[in-house]
């Protein structure tokens, strides 16, 4: 009597146990679980130790859980492929990453910012400046001005929104050693703004590898997360430097479009995550097969046309003029403007 009491006792609290384990998962699939999953630990299948791992690798909100790819789930947290998209199913439930209607989305649009120039011409080609939400690109041989706009975005970024700025900081990953803080206090004083506030708003490092240059883009969202530090313009100067360092030859070329590939979509995934803007700067190369017109073709191939959400080209003019064309964008015509890039900055 006694050991079927107690079969019978066990047995009724192992079916509350699944009863609460199937209500969750209702939850998970239905509305409820919005004012529910807040943390990572309320996703199921996430326990301290999983989430504690997700935190390491730089995963600590719901969204970044939620835009997250499966095979890296696994790769972070050791568990199997049909438990990871149990727990990114949860996280995408809870945030509503459904269908939207097309007003729903204009009306998100509104959170887009954009950072202005001091060019009313480069403002027009970028369709008022550029943007955040975005991967703007700008490629051209030395010497035409894709790092002195880098340099730009970095100071104007700091003005207010009312003065063409976004009130953020810059992070730089600087691949080519071209970042020089006189050139930034230039900058800053032709705006009237203290050279010293301007530098200490903008984080800069190194990259030595298409590895290191990576991980200095997951760094950004500790910035962001864990000091409170307000980044709003990320710029990689430049994007394909390294990696064409390091990948030569035809039989890497799969192992590096794959790298660079994954690359771009974490550096858009950042943009989402914090509503900021990133700006690329990318290298030439000549094609020898083409005997009239511009030889010139930008490095990175078709994994990196299809990531720009805008494409500029910029070639050198006379004296410190300078020539931008749209190459590609969604959303806007393809047009060519001049600037000029003079020692208080990029100017009309």
């Amino acid at each position: 009597m006694v050991d079927d009491s107690k079969k019978d006792e066990s047995k009724s609290k192992d079916e509350i146990k699944s009863s609460d384990e199937r209500k969750k998962t209702i939850k998970t699939e239905s509305d409820e679980v919005v004012s529910e999953i807040k943390v990572l630990e309320d996703l199921p299948g996430v326990g301290e130790k999983t989430a504690e791992k997700l935190r390491e690798a730089g995963f600590s909100d719901i969204m970044s859980i939620a835009v997250m790819p499966a095979g890296l789930l696994c790769e972070v947290t050791e568990m199997t492929e049909s438990a990871a998209q149990k727990v990114i199913g949860g996280a995408r439930a809870a945030l509503k990453m459904g269908f939207m209607s097309g007003n729903t989305l204009l009306d998100k649009r509104n959170d887009v910012g954009r950072i202005k120039f001091q060019s009313q011409e480069l403002n027009t080609l970028f369709g008022g400046g550029i943007e955040t939400q975005a991967i703007s690109e700008c490629f051209g041989q030395f010497g035409s001005g894709k790092t002195q706009i880098a340099l730009q975005l970095a100071v104007n970024v700091q003005l207010p929104k009312k003065d063409g700025g976004l009130n953020g900081y810059a992070v730089i990953i600087d691949t080519e050693n071209t970042f020089r803080p006189e050139r930034i206090v230039q900058m800053a004083e032709a705006l009237k703004l203290d050279p010293k506030k301007t530098l200490d708003k903008i984080k800069v490092a190194r990259a030595y590898s298409s590895d290191h240059q990576m991980l200095l883009v997951d760094k950004i969202s500790e910035l962001i997360e864990k000091e409170k530090i307000p980044v709003k313009l990320v710029v990689v100067d430049s994007l394909m430097g390294l990696f064409r360092s390091e990948f030569a030859g035809r039989g890497t070329l799969a192992t590096r479009q794959q790298k660079l590939n994954r690359h771009l979509h974490d550096l858009q995934r950042l943009a989402d995550r914090h509503n900021l803007a990133i700006y690329v700067t990318n290298q030439v190369m000549a094609k020898p097969d083409i005997f009239f017109g511009d030889p010139t073709q930008a490095c990175g191939g078709n994994v990196l046309g299809h990531a720009s959400t805008y494409r500029v080209y910029l070639r050198r003019g006379k004296g410190d003029k300078r020539v931008a064309r749209m190459i590609d964008s969604p959303c806007l015509p393809e047009s060519e403007c001049v600037f000029r890039v003079g020692q208080e900055g990029v100017r009309d």
